[in-house]
């Protein structure tokens, strides 16, 4: 097989199911050695079962591509260090790290417990941080070493992160957290060769259905906008040698669209050279946030 990732090695974590695994076959596809990372858990993260993982890498192989599974636990400081080194124990290399793992346990916050915040920002904002770690560190040793490297980190966010979802405070700190990640990892990992990107999908996944907002088209044969696999040519290109010059981004997609999430910045403001009064505030904030844009909508865009 061959295609716009021949030769590179990728881990796609979370990819026995759903956007993860049409992450890994579109990779196989063009043409790389995909290791398919899934504990085979339920969507609140219980359980496990080694059948999705399995399932996926027999899909690849069918196809002519090359695959090994993996259930290491990538939330766990150890279990992110076994998935780098399983990839370059069964290819010899690692080129491409996809953090998608993740769960969900939706609740408002006023009943929302502290296991279930835990455990949401565990899966999510710590493996992102454990797998970039661990791949960094083999990739820095490898430019220390004068070999050159040409690695990517695609990060997974969400518009629940970046624009705001009632009842997933716990989601979308974790999903906002990673985006702050990306940029920062971005900043610092670029001296080796390592470009870090993210993206906030959007697509009908075992983790989306319960939500009753999406829906697969009536006629198999339309397009379906939600459909996971939309999401991975954009995440495959990221993995890909034509990606090098873009890093520190994070990307909306869903269906056949794709834009630049822009982060935080300034907007109006005032300097008086001078320390503030309280007293003084009461004009001037309201003032500020008045000629402020509006907070995003979920859907990325500003009200009118």
């Amino acid at each position: 097989m061959s295609g716009v990732c021949e030769g590179r090695v990728v881990i796609v974590t979370g990819s026995g199911r759903g956007i993860g695994r049409a992450h890994a076959l579109e990779f196989a596809r063009q043409g790389a050695s995909v290791v398919v990372n899934d504990l085979g858990a339920e969507v609140d993260g219980s359980g496990a079962t080694t059948g999705p993982a399995g399932e996926v890498v027999e899909e690849i192989r069918a196809m002519g591509g090359k695959a090994v599974g993996n259930g290491d636990d990538v939330s766990d400081w150890e279990g992110a260090q076994n998935l780098i080194n399983a990839a370059i124990e069964s290819f010899g290399r690692l080129d491409v790290v996809v953090n998608n793992a993740g769960i969900l346990r939706d609740r408002m916050l006023i009943n929302m417990t502290d296991a279930e915040w835990d455990s949401v920002i565990r899966v999510h904002l710590r493996s992102t941080f454990a797998m970039t770690r661990w791949a960094a560190t083999y990739w820095r040793e490898q430019a220390k070493a004068g070999e050159a490297v040409d690695a990517r980190v695609i990060n997974t966010s969400s518009s629940s992160g970046i624009y705001g979802n009632v009842g997933q405070s716990n989601y979308g700190a974790a999903k906002a957290g990673i985006a702050s990640f990306t940029v920062i990892a971005a900043q610092e990992l670029g001296r080796y060769g390592v470009t870090v990107n993210a993206i906030a999908p959007v697509a009908l996944t075992r983790m989306t259905e319960n939500l009753g907002v999406f829906s697969h088209p009536d006629d198999p044969a339309a397009f379906d906008p939600y459909a996971p696999e939309n999401i991975s040519p954009l995440v495959v290109w990221l993995g890909s040698s034509e990606s090098a010059a873009i890093t520190g981004r994070v990307f909306d997609v869903y269906g056949g669209h794709i834009d630049v999430a822009e982060g935080w910045h300034a907007g109006p403001g005032v300097d008086i050279t001078d320390r503030w009064s309280v007293e003084s505030l009461g004009k001037i904030i309201p003032d500020l946030v008045s000629k402020a844009k509006k907070n995003a909508d979920m859907s990325g865009q500003i009200p009118d």
